[in-house]
């Protein structure tokens, strides 16, 4: 028999449970062993489900218990959950989590420590929810030499530019409405500023480029100043406006990795991808180009993701499955200032000066604008010569275009 603890009984915690209940003889059958839940650890014990008979509070029961095979940690954050993944892994047992979060900022250190004491540390869910991204990224693509990665990554900002776009909603009102619906949090600040792409962007570049990748390494702009006004411009030219992470392999080994607003033309792939979906476009010397798309995030979906993991490695508990990266550096991450792209500008002033300022320039129009604004898209050029150049204007809006 395989036992597993479950940390946390939120939303996805309690999706977990659910999924080896549910699909508990399948997953029996699957494995060629009995996968059994043994413990649920959550703060207050008091519960009226299912489940009451497992709850426990004191980690130490289930970091002592020998029959305690795997570790699931829903809790989050860098906190507690370093605390108990850490204990878990030196007391012998596998850990699965869907913490973007922990392993972003902790993750070759883990996965060393699980290595070091013959288990696994998994964590499938923490990029792409649903999404089987992890796994194909270092096993199906294995031929592979991987040269950059693009995504949508995060769900709740991705529903609000979908609403933006679609219903003429104000930043503030698509918010709100997501807030309402359950997609966003009360505090929505990790997705809306863009640190839960940057956490996602880091995993995905460090599976697929080999050396760990920091969060405070990567620039990150959020979509708190996107604008109808910006929406309405890019679509005058047949653009949305998608929350971008990229990862891009550099010369010798370096990376270039940040996260922010881009245009993307309609005729591109990403551009379909609306509400709270996620899609991550992967390039590879072999492959080309493919791309991995399906609901980023929720209940179900992402336990689903979390159980998978659940089964690998019930499956064999002493496999090596060769998931790790080294260690990172100061200088792995390069800035993205030498990256060449168009760029979408808004800003005061007339075409004239837009004209002056940046030379050959795509003019854009959208009813309604006042007439000291001026929108246009100018040649491709690195973001130090685009600044350069505008230096004399106000600029309020500057987005990449995607290319």
């Amino acid at each position: 028999m395989v036992n597993v603890a479950l940390l946390g009984f939120g939303t996805v915690g309690s999706g977990v449970a659910e999924v080896l209940t549910r699909n508990g003889d399948l997953i029996d059958s699957r494995v060629d062993d009995l996968v059994r839940l043994k413990y649920i650890k959550r703060a207050r014990e008091v519960f009226d489900g299912p489940y009451q008979d497992l709850f426990v509070k004191d980690f130490s029961i289930i970091e002592q218990d020998p029959q305690v095979d795997i570790v699931v940690e829903t809790i989050g954050g860098t906190g507690a959950a370093l605390d108990y993944t850490t204990r878990a892994l030196k007391a012998g047992k596998s850990v699965v989590t869907a913490n973007k979060e922990l392993v972003a900022t902790h993750g070759y250190e883990l996965l060393q420590l699980a290595k070091e004491h013959g288990v696994s540390y998994l964590f499938e869910a923490s990029v792409g929810g649903g999404i089987p991204i992890l796994r194909p990224l270092t096993s199906c693509l294995a031929a592979n030499d991987l040269t950059q990665i693009t995504g949508i990554l995060n769900g709740t900002t991705n529903y609000i530019l979908t609403r933006m776009i679609q219903a003429g909603l104000t930043f503030e009102q698509a918010l709100k409405e997501a807030q309402d619906k359950g997609y966003a949090e009360k505090d929505p600040t990790a997705d809306v500023d863009g640190h839960d792409a940057c956490r996602k962007i880091c995993i995905l570049a460090a599976l697929a480029f080999g050396h760990h990748v920091y969060p405070d390494q990567v620039p990150t702009e959020g979509i708190r100043h996107v604008t109808l006004g910006d929406a309405a411009y890019a679509d005058s030219k047949g653009y949305k406006i998608k929350l971008l992470g990229r990862a891009i392999r550099q010369p010798e080994g370096k990376v270039c990795a940040f996260v922010a607003p881009h245009l993307v033309a309609d005729t591109a792939p990403l551009a379909g991808v609306e509400d709270v979906f996620n899609a991550i476009a992967v390039t590879g010397n072999a492959i080309g180009d493919v791309m991995f798309y399906g609901r980023g995030a929720g209940k179900l979906p992402t336990a689903s993701a979390v159980v998978a993991d659940v089964i690998d490695i019930a499956k064999d508990l002493k496999r090596d499955r060769h998931n790790g990266w080294a260690s990172g550096s100061p200088d792995l991450v390069v800035s993205d200032d030498g990256l060449t792209s168009k760029w979408y500008v808004r800003a005061q002033g007339t075409m004239d000066q837009a004209r002056l300022a940046c030379g050959e320039i795509q003019p854009l129009a959208r009813s309604g604008a006042p007439t000291s604004e001026v929108a246009f898209l100018t040649a491709p050029m690195p973001r130090p010569l685009v600044l350069d150049k505008l230096r004399g204007m106000e600029v309020a809006s500057l987005f990449r275009v995607l290319d």
